[in-house]
């Protein structure tokens, strides 16, 4: 027996030996190498332009090349769009983006929760699943009228709340789609024995479910975070007063009138409009890239 055994680590060690190290090596990946950097240039150069026009006068900005960093750099634009209402429709956006990704993922949290646990047991919520499904197949552009009717009908017209809940409406049926994914690949017996030591269905929620799915919910949070903070379509036509504008509306209307040749103002309102975007993902890239990338793992 142990000359068997040794006769087979000798042949193991012989076509180890004589393997060719270079074998073992990957072959780079030219094209795909070539690809990420032209898609790196087509994301980088816009953002660049922007930057650097921001930085220019209006003057400047016509006489130079448009690539060309600034000579003489200056934060004029900066100032002149910080003077007028800019704060104002940033603070709109504020208020609008943390009204409708609180809610929405909180409800949306609960309701996938009970979906999946209560998964073949209750006909009822196997339809209100049926139905948040259903609401990923209706565009927004598609329900703009009767979501005008009723805000009219609620006397929300031309105000921050009348853009607060058709938002909400549409960020929950995905959020609650991408955390009950998550949530049904919680391990039962977890479930099991919280319920074994007592605890009531609202510890196992708050205590379980939610420390083991907080990467999905950022995901979700910040996915609607950018989509709310990003919206165009409903700001336009549930709201009419200069003051109930968002960052988005506050742009378009920033190409015209005193804005209508300063381009280098207006890149500069686009700047600042892009920084909490940025900032929100710094903070929390981390646990989005955890969430986008869990489920290829398992």
């Amino acid at each position: 027996m142990s000359q068997t055994t040794t006769g087979i680590e000798q042949t193991a060690a012989s076509k180890t030996s004589h393997r060719r190290p270079g074998r073992t090596r990957q072959r780079p990946n030219w094209l795909g190498g070539t690809v990420s950097w032209l898609w790196l240039a087509v994301v980088i150069i816009p953002i660049y332009w922007i930057v650097v026009t921001s930085l220019k006068t209006q003057t400047n900005y016509y006489m130079t090349n448009p690539l060309a960093p600034p000579t003489d750099p200056t934060l004029d634009n900066y100032r002149l769009v910080l003077q007028l209402d800019f704060p104002l429709y940033f603070l709109n956006s504020l208020i609008v983006a943390a009204g409708t990704v609180i809610p929405s993922v909180l409800f949306a949290f609960m309701a996938a929760y009970a979906i999946v646990r209560s998964a073949g047991a209750s006909r009822f919520l196997r339809s209100v699943n049926s139905l948040f499904l259903m609401g990923l197949a209706i565009p927004l552009q598609a329900t703009i009228i009767p979501v005008y009717l009723i805000i009219i009908k609620l006397r929300l017209y031309d105000s921050l709340t009348g853009l607060v809940l058709p938002s909400i409406a549409f960020a929950i049926p995905l959020s609650v789609l991408v955390l009950a994914n998550f949530i049904r690949d919680v391990p039962k017996e977890l479930f099991e024995s919280m319920r074994l030591d007592g605890a009531t269905e609202w510890m196992t929620l708050w205590r379980l479910a939610f420390p083991l799915t907080r990467p999905a919910v950022v995901t979700v949070s910040i996915y609607n975070a950018l989509t709310v903070w990003n919206g165009f379509l409903l700001p336009l036509i549930l709201t009419q007063s200069p003051d109930k504008r968002t960052l988005p509306l506050a742009l378009a209307a920033f190409q015209g009138g005193p804005y209508g040749v300063n381009v280098p103002a207006v890149l500069a309102s686009v700047v600042l409009t892009i920084v909490p975007i940025l900032a929100l993902y710094t903070i929390g890239r981390r646990q989005l890239l955890s969430g986008l990338t869990a489920g290829f793992g398992r």
